[in-house]
């Protein structure tokens, strides 16, 4: 059974940085995605950052150069190094996974197309 495990998250003031970790186990695919999700109070889930199991990543527009998706592999940890955070990064954060079967990472993360997911951690930026 795959589980999802986001730790990490909290209260930092604007430009502040954390760093969410999500650990898996009962997952190992040879090509596998993992991406980042928020979802604030009142909005859409959004898409936050992918990156498959060659490490190749994708970014959503507002986080390039502030955030950066990594993961080690022989932890099966997936990362999410956040700076300069803003009070609009304010949501909760979701860790996702799967295995690459057909489309690439960036195709499943656009489409949010996961099947499994973590129970999130919280991030609050104050200004």
């Amino acid at each position: 059974q795959v589980q999802l495990v986001e730790s990490g998250g909290g209260s930092v003031q604007s430009g502040g940085s954390l760093r969410l970790s999500c650990a898996a186990s009962g997952f190992g695919y040879s090509r596998s995605c993992m991406g980042w999700f928020r979802q604030a109070p009142g909005k859409e889930r959004e898409g936050v950052a992918a990156i498959d199991s060659d490490g190749s990543t994708s970014y959503a527009d507002s986080v390039k150069g502030r955030f950066t998706i990594s993961q080690d592999k022989t932890k099966k940890t997936l990362y999410l190094q956040m700076i300069s955070l803003k009070p609009e990064d304010t949501a909760m954060y979701y860790c996702a996974a799967r295995p690459i079967t057909y489309y690439s990472c960036a195709y499943y993360y656009w489409k949010a197309d996961f099947p499994y997911w973590g129970q999130g951690t919280q991030v609050t930026v104050s200004s």
